[in-house]
């Protein structure tokens, strides 16, 4: 069967499921209301998931949209709760990462879409690397510097997307205080952020405006990717 590529848009009743489970975040309530979650939740982020498939490939094929429940890219409800001073079980928000084809866990370059009745945003870029990414990204940087400051000013890219994360107080070994682009290179995160309405969660172009937004991110995409020796 051919999957779905039309989407309209997502229904009230999806925020109102998450404003429930946030005002009653135990098991015995999410077991109760489960087909709630699979029909007011699941079931429409994998039809976004679809209808998004195509112009994410279109963007760059190395990155995947997949529609299932287990390794696909709707992240899991269900909190890690064990090294959690909250045992809350439930996440109150929904998840989705599209992941780079080489990485196995969110940790690797990938688009992010974070949606909540309190907060939405598009997330790009890499989260956490681990120390031999990181070094790599930071040796991309320093020796492509003019390339890094074109990524990084790009204007369309400016207009939507700022940097954050997480930096060193200090310049990483081997880089000196007085380089030019010293606060790029104590970058723990490489990722950047586009903070939305959740207005706009319900209108029928959502998947054209994630996907515009997630274009504008090319150059910083890219450039990961090239550091890190992966394709784009």
């Amino acid at each position: 069967m051919a999957e779905e590529t039309v989407f309209q848009g997502f229904e009230p009743s999806m925020m109102e499921f998450m404003s429930d489970v946030a005002a009653n975040n135990n098991r015995e309530w999410f077991q109760a209301n489960k087909q709630r979650y699979e029909d007011e939740v699941r079931e429409p982020i994998f039809s976004w998931i679809r209808a998004i498939k195509p112009h994410l490939q279109e963007l760059s094929p190395c990155f995947l949209a997949v529609a299932r429940k287990v390794g696909g890219s709707m992240m899991r409800i269900h909190r890690d709760v064990r090294f959690s001073k909250s045992k809350e079980p439930y996440k109150t928000n929904i998840g989705v990462q599209f992941r780079h084809v080489m990485g196995k866990d969110v940790h690797a370059p990938g688009y992010y879409v974070h949606f909540s009745p309190q907060e939405c945003f598009l997330g790009v870029g890499i989260w956490r690397p681990d120390s031999a990414s990181v070094g790599k990204i930071r040796k991309a940087i320093d020796e492509h510097q003019e390339d890094w400051q074109l990524t990084r000013d790009d204007e369309a890219f400016q207009e939507l997307f700022d940097l954050g994360g997480e930096s060193l107080k200090r310049p990483p070994r081997g880089y000196k205080k007085d380089h030019p682009l010293v606060e790029d290179l104590k970058r723990k995160d490489f990722i950047a952020v586009h903070n939305y309405p959740i207005e706009q969660i319900y209108a029928d172009d959502f998947v054209d405006y994630v996907v515009h937004a997630f274009a504008t991110a090319t150059p910083l995409m890219s450039f990961l990717c090239e550091a890190l020796e992966v394709g784009f």
